[in-house]
């Protein structure tokens, strides 16, 4: 059985660089107070060494875990089927590999879910968490701050004032701080896709929204109402961000105004449903109806028949936005202040892509 080698200690890689373990130590730790010179001698001595820091020992020195959560307020069924979460998740993992954090996945189908959640937080494994796709009454937001982790959220929260409610039945609801968020302008969006129809001369504009319980949701819809006033309520249906959530309001829609002449759908996914029950129906898209989606995903997209002309917005920079906040935020924390640093909600623009579909 062949023995294996034992792991280079700091004393090897001081005595290597010719520096004392201390120095070492901040070097690994990133730690101030070390002249230029000293930080090559022991970052070359590391190399050669191939020496790992000890993750543990590092923490208690750091008081950092290199760990961050992201949490996902929706059933795995639900992420793994939507490329939505693909590159939000890829825009977080980009930037966090990038600072030598570890990402932990979190999702949450369900009450028991949501208080397994709370306590892997609350038990101190990670310096902080990103979170997204919240719905309107999830108890993560509460269960979050009583952890007191640094957060980020994806996505305009919903509560009215903008502070994180706590969990219920805990004290102090009201001295939370403001949360910090991540969001495209989803309401401007919205306006700019249905002004788009209505320059080509629609005027029986459908509109099949995503779940009403979360923000995005309903941003879209006040911006489609916002240039359809007086649209009849039978012109819009509620989907579920799903393509067979997209299927189901589509047949619904077309049965109360058969004469509908466009439809902008909450998501591309949606579309992507809508698409196939026009297609059902012998409705030539666009000559008959135009179809715009909300954000340009492009193995959605770009693949639909005809291909989806919808609003884009930058998913995976979102996602490292967030993360980015979140790093800082911490970075501050870890020199006493805070304040000085904190992080401020970022809302990103959006931009309309025509394709084929309107």
């Amino acid at each position: 059985m062949t023995e294996t080698a034992p792991r280079p200690t700091l004393e090897a890689v001081a005595a290597r660089a010719g520096v004392s373990r201390a120095t070492v130590s901040r070097v690994v730790n990133g730690a101030d107070g070390v002249r230029e010179p000293l930080v090559e001698r022991v970052r070359r001595a590391v190399e050669e060494l191939g020496y790992v820091p000890n993750q543990a020992a590092r923490s208690l020195v750091t008081k950092r875990h290199d760990a961050v959560a992201v949490v996902i307020a929706e059933p795995e069924t639900r992420v793994f089927a939507d490329p939505f979460f693909a590159q939000q998740l890829r825009g977080i993992s980009k930037e966090l590999t990038a600072h030598d954090n570890q990402l932990v996945l979190l999702l949450t189908e369900g009450r028991d879910d949501h208080a397994r959640v709370g306590r892997y937080l609350a038990g101190g494994h990670v310096d902080g968490a990103l979170v997204f796709s919240l719905h309107l009454d999830d108890p993560l937001p509460g269960l979050i701050h009583n952890a007191g982790v640094p957060t980020v959220f994806g996505g305009r929260p919903g509560w009215s004032d903008g502070t994180a409610p706590r969990a219920p039945g805990s004290a102090g609801a009201g001295d939370a701080p403001a949360a910090v968020y991540v969001d495209s302008d989803n309401r401007g969006g919205a306006r700019e896709a249905v002004r788009h129809l209505v320059g080509l001369g629609r005027t029986r504009i459908a509109h099949i929204t995503g779940p009403l319980d979360q923000t995005s949701a309903v941003d879209r819809l006040d911006g489609f109402r916002d240039v359809m006033a007086d649209a009849d309520p039978r012109l819009v249906a509620e989907g579920d961000f799903t393509p067979s959530g997209g299927e189901r309001a589509m047949r619904e829609l077309l049965g109360r105004r058969p004469d509908l002449d466009a439809v902008f759908a909450a998501n591309d996914m949606m579309a992507a449903g809508a698409l196939r029950v026009l297609r059902e129906h012998g409705r030539r898209v666009p000559e008959d109806v135009a179809v715009v989606g909300f954000d340009d995903m492009p193995p959605v997209a770009e693949q639909t028949d005809p291909p989806l002309t919808t609003v884009r917005q930058d998913i995976e920079a979102m996602g490292r936005l967030m993360a980015r906040l979140l790093l800082r935020d911490l970075d501050h924390r870890a020199t006493g202040e805070p304040s000085a640093g904190a992080p401020s909600s970022v809302v990103l623009p959006t931009t309309l892509v025509r394709r084929a579909s309107a």
